[in-house]
């Protein structure tokens, strides 16, 4: 029993060689052709933004490590 070709769109499709090849120039380039720059500058954080993080987190190590020595009763403030 023969059955036939359940997509009869496979038949027509464009820029394929028989067996199901494609000829040069029908696929995409291999990469993106735009190395141009997008028009504008990407600026980054203001300078003092990274040290106010920095800051940050420093301030609230500290704040843990003197409620965990608080809680050890080394600096036992009674």
């Amino acid at each position: 029993m023969s059955s036939s070709n359940p997509d009869p769109e496979e038949d027509h499709i464009t820029g394929l060689e028989p067996g199901g090849g494609v000829p040069p120039g029908e696929t995409p380039p291999a990469e993106a052709q735009t190395n141009l720059t997008q028009g504008h500058a990407e600026g980054g954080p203001k300078r003092w933004v990274p040290w106010l993080w920095l800051g940050i987190i420093g301030l609230s190590a500290l704040i843990v490590a003197l409620l965990f020595l608080v809680y050890a009763g080394v600096l036992a403030f009674s």
